[in-house]
Formats: structure tokens, sequence, C-alpha cells
């Protein structure tokens, strides 16, 4: 009787969703080492003309958590200071919910998750997308100058038009 409840109680329990996030990487982005495990990727985007500094692209994956698509929305807001509001849109890319932010200001996000130390940099833009996949959300953020990013914006366009859950 008790093989009988175990094998019950294994159909009944949801298999762990297998795969992965893939894309495609625009040909001007740089990739570089991922600074922690929960970094899927990094990418350098080269500055533009009269830009002190290049921005970066990063996808994050923390495991299945990471918060709800609103939490995430809310605490990309905090990270830059804006008389704006910030665009919002969504969308679908083979099958996966992508919730997107759009803010351009000061960044002033943490130099280094629970630092006291914050940027401040005026002059920037985030782009930042949830995507919604069966394994759980992955996180994806592009920061740099407004300018950068206003060039690398169709890159970045397409890099998402490319993201499969495989």
């Amino acid at each position: 009787m008790c093989a009988s409840i175990l094998v019950a109680l294994a159909l009944w329990v949801p298999s762990a969703q297998t795969g992965t996030l893939t894309f495609t990487k625009p040909a001007a982005w740089t990739t570089r080492a991922a600074a922690s495990s929960m970094r899927v990727a990094e990418f350098v985007v080269p500055k533009a003309s009269g830009d002190a500094e290049d921005g970066e692209a990063i996808v994050y994956y923390f495991g299945g958590g990471g918060g709800s698509v609103e939490a995430n929305l809310q605490r990309w807001m905090t990270q830059v200071q804006s008389t704006k509001e910030p665009a919002r849109t969504t969308a679908t890319v083979n099958g996966l919910k992508l919730t997107s932010l759009d803010i351009t200001g000061t960044y002033v996000a943490e130099m280094r998750p629970g630092s006291t130390e914050h940027y401040s940099k005026p002059g920037y833009r985030m782009r930042a997308t949830v995507v919604e996949t069966p394994k759980g959300p992955y996180f994806i953020k592009l920061t740099g100058p407004a300018k950068m990013i206003d060039i690398a914006g169709a890159a970045f366009d397409q890099f998402l038009q490319s993201l499969n859950f495989k």
C-alpha cells in the first residue's frame, strides 16, 4: 500500500521544468564574464560619441524566484530618479510574456546588492524587461548613458525578439 501511495504522489507532483532562455547577441555588443552566478550573461554595449562610458546589458536568473513582475518594475523605478513617468509595455515573443520598463533620468541604483553606496549618474536611461518562462522569470537590464541607449535601442529590441525558451 505504501508503494502505491508513493507512485500516486510521484504522479501528482509536477515535474521540474527544464530548459533555458536563449537569445542572439547583437553584433556590436561584447560578451564579458558574468560577475555572479545569478547573471546568465553580461554584455558591454559600446558608448556613443561624446559619452564618457559604455553601457551594459545583463540577463539575470534567480532560480525561478526574484519577485513578481510588478515588484521588479517598482524596484527598477527607484533606481532612476526621473521627472517623467516611465514607459511600460508588454509583448509576447515566441510564447514568452515580456513586461518592459523604459526610464530616463539620474541612475541611483546600489553599487552592489545591499550596499549603502549608490551611483549618481545623470543623463542615464534604463530599459528593463521581465521575461516569464516555464522555469520562472528572467530579468534583462540595459543601462547606460541615454544617448548610447537611444542608438542601441534597435539592437536591444532585436535581442528581445530573439528570446526563446528551449
